[in-house]
């Protein structure tokens, strides 16, 4: 905020208009405390009124500051060298922030323009202690002078100094003793339940001093659908949502204004529903004191800022069944255990999410007791749970992680269970809400074609009024009459096409439908219309948590699903993996191989035998097929006889390996070899023989500084390293 230019003010009307006597006592002081070097400078007369009101009503006051110019004058300094500041009028005391006239003389004292600075008392100038001192240090280093009508002040001196001490002192204390009287006076009143401010939406002030329901019937209705809806919808931004969608206005009285105490309904926002849902008023609470001052976060010049705000439970009143309430006090305070379990926190469950994720916000790590965290990953995002909270804030490693599909299909798998007893009372509750809800939508419908018929025709009768020879003001009455019909008209059209969509009553295959769905309970739960948030919400209804815990680096998983009604289930599910050597029954796999493969059974043969006794692969496949176990051998040996004429003696030379050994000697995919190759980061020949295999030469210092190459990272402070590391070996230095 600009600092209004400060403009010095002329003599006061107390000068010209009133003969001022000056007190003795300061003539008296004049040899004694003024010198010819103060007398050659000018003299300042500071004026200020705290507020509008004193300005406007303490005339005296005022006048009195005024006369200060005229008490300068008799003390030797020429009428035109005094100078009257009055451009904080209007303006508090308690800090120099915001006060140009302050500022303009405190830049005047620096510059040694002041001989002599006058104000009624020390409150004019500053009501704020660490305030007063600076000005008066400034005042003696610059041989300036204070004055006011008890005498005149040489900062210079000790004893005067210490006596403008106490008068700051005391004008500190009196401002506060002020505001402790009218502070307790208040609170005193707010323990009865009887101080009120502006009332909140869909509320009215009494002619009594209390509060009353809006009498305005559409006003109440949409108070209470909010509240409704944000039990339904979970969340604030599902609620906002939901109005915005429904084109549902909120109903505003302004507190200022031409139009203040009107109604008038506005789109609805997240800050005013916030407000709402955290208000206690909507549950017949009285509160006062939910806003508290923190000088820290205090901006200078800006007197509205560093408010907190206190949670209903932290007001220094609140009391109940004293105000017209919409909602039960029960009621108010699930909404604030579930708006705190809404926000994006690590203690938090947060709010219900729009992706895949089932079980987000209420999986556990069952090792280190952490909320674990969801990803998505891949052009299919891929969901994945893991627990990295030490890896975020500590670098240490990844606790544990597992695939959520499997998790989710468990969970899911156990929450229609135990859905499916009660299908039929889901009927019937599902029928009636959605009944319920349509009634809901029609009245608020009709109530707006209500208010709009109602607008029309007063319209109408304010037209019909006016004489109409008086043409000035019946084309604005006209104007207005068409445009509360074109409203009128534009509600019907919307109102007519929301009755098409959804009718008031359900219809007979709409129940009917419902019927089926309640029959079918994996039908609905996996049919599109099914969204994922709707799924979340119906788990947290049932679920309180689910922990999770991996048996080591294997793929069994034990879960332990903590339900609402306080009832624990245990299970087990098998995760993918990553390696076969990471499969708890991966000894017994190959054992199994190799007894079937002795027995003369093909790959294929194997693989169905595999899979019948519920064998499986460590991830993407749920049963093994020819290809992934000749893979799985090609990995840990060769799967037949070595080619004839690869194993003729003098085919390979010293440190020289087929690329397939090499490539499993070094633990490594045969690809990433063939690349090396291809960039010349090894030695490599190709053999004249059919299918021209790779030969690659590495001795030991080949081989570790492959198995280094295999290892290094790719990051760019690492590129020095990995340059080195790509050259091979000379084979003429062996």
């Amino acid at each position: 905020m600009s600092t209004p230019e400060f403009t010095p003010a002329q003599p006061g009307p107390s000068s010209s208009t009133c003969p001022v006597i000056v007190p003795a006592h300061l003539l008296a002081l004049r040899p004694a405390k003024i010198r010819d070097h103060h007398l050659l400078r000018k003299a300042v007369v500071y004026v200020r009124q705290s507020s509008p009101q004193q300005v406007a009503e303490h005339k005296e006051s005022t006048a009195r500051q005024y006369a200060l110019a005229d008490v300068a004058v008799a003390l030797g300094w020429p009428r035109d060298r005094v100078e009257i500041v009055d451009a904080d009028q209007a303006r508090t005391g308690q800090t120099v922030e915001g006060r140009p006239g302050l500022q303009h003389i405190l830049a005047e004292l620096s510059l040694d323009h002041i001989g002599i600075l006058f104000g009624q008392d020390a409150s004019r100038l500053a009501r704020h202690d660490p305030d007063w001192v600076p000005m008066v240090r400034s005042c003696g280093l610059f041989q300036a002078l204070l004055g006011d009508y008890d005498g005149l002040y040489d900062p210079t001196d000790f004893n005067d100094r210490l006596l403008l001490g106490l008068k700051g002192i005391m004008s500190e204390a009196e401002l506060h003793f002020l505001r402790m009287r009218m502070h307790e006076g208040r609170l005193n009143k707010a323990r009865r339940g009887e101080l009120f401010n502006h009332p909140s939406i869909g509320y009215v002030r009494e002619p009594g001093g209390g509060l009353a329901l809006d009498p305005d019937e559409q006003a109440q209705q949409v108070v209470r659908i909010v509240f409704d809806q944000f039990d339904r919808q979970g969340s604030l931004h599902g609620l906002l949502r939901y109005l915005v969608h429904h084109s549902i206005r909120l109903p505003v009285r302004p507190h200022c204004g031409p139009n203040r105490g009107k109604l008038e309904w506005h789109r609805p926002n997240r800050e005013t529903l916030q407000n709402m849902l955290h208000h206690p008023v909507y549950a017949g609470y009285y509160r006062h004191g939910h806003r508290s001052l923190d000088p820290r976060r205090k901006v200078p010049g800006r007197p509205g800022t560093g408010r907190t705000i206190n949670k209903p439970e932290d007001c220094l009143v609140l009391l109940e069944n004293r105000c017209p309430a919409y909602i039960t006090p029960e009621r108010f305070w699930a909404n604030q255990e579930r708006l705190a379990a809404n926000r994006a926190r690590t203690e938090a469950v947060g709010a219900v999410r729009q992706g895949p994720s089932l079980l987000g916000g209420i999986l556990r790590c069952g090792r280190c007791g952490q909320r674990m965290m969801v990803a998505y990953s891949g052009r299919a995002n891929r969901l994945r749970y893991s627990c990295g909270r030490a890896m975020v804030e500590y670098a240490e490693p990844l606790c544990q992680g597992l695939a959520g599909r499997v998790l989710d299909d468990l969970v899911a798998a156990q929450v229609l269970a135990a859905l499916e007893p009660v299908a039929l009372e889901l009927n019937l509750a599902a029928s009636d809400d959605i009944q319920q809800e349509r009634a809901r939508l029609h009245r608020n419908w009709q109530q707006q074609l209500e208010r709009a018929h109602y607008v029309a025709e007063r319209a109408r009768r304010q037209y019909d009024a006016v004489e109409p020879e008086n043409r000035l003001v019946a084309r604005d009455l006209e104007r207005r009459w068409e445009d509360a019909l074109k409203e009128q008209r534009r509600l019907e059209e919307e109102y007519a096409r929301f009755g098409h969509n959804q009718p008031q009553g359900l219809s007979a295959s709409e129940r009917e439908q419902i019927r089926a769905l309640a029959r079918d309970l994996p039908a609905l739960w996996h049919a599109p219309a099914t969204t994922a948030a709707d799924r979340q919400r119906i788990v947290r209804l049932l679920v309180k948590e689910v922990v999770a815990t991996v048996r080591g680096q294997s793929e069994w998983v034990d879960v332990t699903i903590h339900w609402a009604g306080g009832f624990s289930s245990s299970h087990e599910l098998v995760r993918p993996v990553q390696r076969y050597q990471q499969m708890a029954d991966y000894g017994r796999l190959l054992n199994r191989i190799d007894e079937l493969r002795k027995a003369g059974q093909t790959l294929a043969e194997v693989a169905q035998q595999l899979n019948r006794e519920r064998f499986h692969p460590p991830k993407r496949s749920a049963t093994f097929t020819k290809e992934i176990l000749s893979g799985l051998l090609a990995k840990r040996g060769r799967t037949g006889p070595r080619p004839r004429v690869v194993a003729e003696p003098g085919v390979l030379g010293e440190h020289e390996w087929l690329l397939t050994d090499l490539a499993r000697k070094l633990e490594m995919p045969q690809a990433t070899l063939h690349r090396w190759v291809r960039v010349g980061w090894v030695h490599a020949r190709k053999l004249p023989t059919p299918g021209g295999q790779w030969v690659v030469w590495a001795d030991a210092d080949e081989l570790a500084r492959m198995s280094r190459l295999r290892t290094c990272p790719r990051g760019w402070s690492d590129e020095h390293i990995l340059s080195q590391l790509t050259k091979p070996k000379a084979r003429g230095n062996e």
